[in-house]
């Protein structure tokens, strides 16, 4: 592969992480800069690994993770953004307003698992490397490098975008939302609905 065609790759499976970036950012609204960090470097990590683990596990049971993968996706996903939009929506119903969320998504297993479900696609794409006979290391670094770059960005707006007024109050409903929303593709790119 080419590095643009591999560029080209690592923007394309980083939109989930930027989504999902700019969901955290909505939400917590004060983003520092140990945030921007833990944010690249959880992303990034994980988007250089799994096509690495993918491209491993290509070799032999490839049909086994292919027939799971969006499930897993998509339940971590439900789960936080459920998380988010139950936090969110209790908050408005006893009229705080603005408000952070209870936990900090840039923080722990929030992170872990926003980091796990935003890179299972590129497992799969390991998992085609893997089958096509291209080797991994290189892609998997340009793709990590982008992710935490496009990650980053997506913290930044996202904190951008919870100063406008329309927002206020809304800012974790609409980080559940998108949430949901991210593991919902997942499931209709993969054929379940």
């Amino acid at each position: 592969m080419s590095f643009f065609t591999v560029f080209l790759l690592a923007v394309a499976l980083s939109m989930d992480a930027f989504a999902v970036a700019l969901a955290s950012g909505c939400a917590i609204r004060e983003v520092r800069p140990g945030q921007y960090l833990r944010v690249s470097l959880a992303f990034g990590f994980f988007q250089f690994f799994m096509p690495l683990l993918g491209w491993f596990l290509g070799q032999s049971v490839h049909h086994f993770i292919e027939a799971w993968d969006h499930w897993l996706a998509f339940a971590l996903l439900a789960w936080i953004g459920g998380n988010m939009l139950r936090s969110g929506i209790g908050g408005l119903r006893r009229g705080e307003g603005p408000s952070c969320p209870k936990s900090d998504p840039t923080r722990g297993w929030n992170l872990l698992l926003l980091a796990v479900a935003t890179s299972i696609d590129a497992l799969a794409v390991g998992l085609t490397f893997a089958m096509t006979g291209t080797a991994a290391l290189l892609p998997s670094c340009l793709i990590g490098m982008v992710c935490a770059c496009i990650s980053a960005c997506g913290l930044f707006l996202g904190k951008k975008l919870a100063s406008l007024p329309m927002l206020n109050g809304w800012a974790e409903v609409l980080g559940g939302l998108v949430l949901v929303g991210i593991g919902l593709n997942i499931l209709r790119e993969s054929g379940v609905i």
